[in-house]
């Protein structure tokens, strides 16, 4: 299957729904302000059940069946399908593009291979990589910047190698 092209928000949805059958209501506690994903990532209820939505329609999820809601309507279960896994075990291994998205969609995704307990370091290993000629380059234009645009180039030299630093760390 090609990429899908989902949001951060959808490919939340589909890793948490990949845990095992769940509904709408659980996945929007997992990513609310005080659930363990929400810490990092918060998806509102109604934008979880867009995701829940869009990952139907592309096949990547499907309902499986309903259990009784605590106090309303049945709630419909979902389950990963064939594909939506292939695609899903593609992107948490995949580093991500650029240092400013390192605090979001990197840490989520290491937040939802904790959960799993899967081993972390292939994409720590490999995001060090995609990090490594990013610092290099960044360190050279903050040798070369005089005044605010040193100032500015430094700020983005030294959040490069904090993130460098932690991809290493974590890698042991």
């Amino acid at each position: 299957m090609d990429s899908p092209g989902l949001s951060l928000t959808e490919w939340v949805v589909l890793a948490l729904v990949a845990e095992g059958p769940t509904h709408g209501f659980a996945v929007s506690r997992l990513t609310a302000p005080t659930g363990p994903v929400g810490t990092i990532w918060q998806v509102p209820r109604p934008r979880v059940y867009r995701a829940l939505d869009r990952l139907v329609e592309l096949s990547l999820i499907e309902p499986s069946g309903t259990e009784p809601g605590r106090s309303g309507p049945h709630r419909t279960l979902l389950t990963v399908t064939a594909p939506g896994r292939s695609a899903l075990n593609t992107w948490l291994m995949l580093p991500v593009r650029h240092i400013r998205d390192v605090r979001a969609e990197l840490l989520v995704k290491l937040a939802l291979l904790d959960r799993t307990e899967t081993d972390p370091r292939p994409l720590l290993q490999a995001q060090a990589e995609r990090i490594e000629p990013i610092v290099a380059s960044l360190r050279e234009q903050r040798d070369q910047a005089d005044g605010f645009e040193h100032l500015v180039a430094a700020w983005r030299y030294e959040t490069a190698e904090a993130a460098l630093r932690l991809m290493r760390t974590a890698e042991k």
